[in-house]
């Protein structure tokens, strides 16, 4: 008999893996495009950010989604969550007021178990 708490605890770490893995494959992904990474997992009270970039005077919020699918990875980016990386962008920016003046884009890369990867600037606006 398989114990119930052990197994999720186990597909938790897992997923927590193939998170890490996918997160530092869009950032290897956005630094051969010219871009420097300044925070990877950011945590405020309004959720988290993937990746926070930065290319010159844009200031890029990334969110990376790996799915089995680019196409799967692609529709699993909701509005719901939209609004949650522009209000975590908003409390970062309060954190860090030296990037406030910077332009800024959300951009998504899209990531295939399959080994394909794609990049979307400016995937989405913020929405209030």
């Amino acid at each position: 008999m398989t114990d119930a708490p052990t197994t999720a605890i186990a597909r938790r770490r897992a997923a927590h893996a193939r998170g890490i893995a996918a997160e530092e494959r869009a950032g290897t992904l956005l630094g051969a495009r010219g871009f420097d990474i300044l925070a990877r997992r950011v945590r405020t009270k309004a959720g988290e950010i993937d990746l926070v970039a930065r290319q010159g005077d844009l200031l890029v919020f990334c969110e990376v989604k790996l799915r089995a699918t680019l196409e799967d990875a692609a529709f699993s980016l909701q509005a719901r969550q939209r609004r949650r990386i522009a209000a975590a962008a908003a409390a970062f920016l309060m954190d860090h007021p030296e990037l406030a003046a910077l332009n800024m884009r959300f951009d998504a890369v899209l990531l295939a178990r399959t080994g394909e990867a794609e990049h979307l600037p400016g995937a989405f606006e913020a929405e209030s």
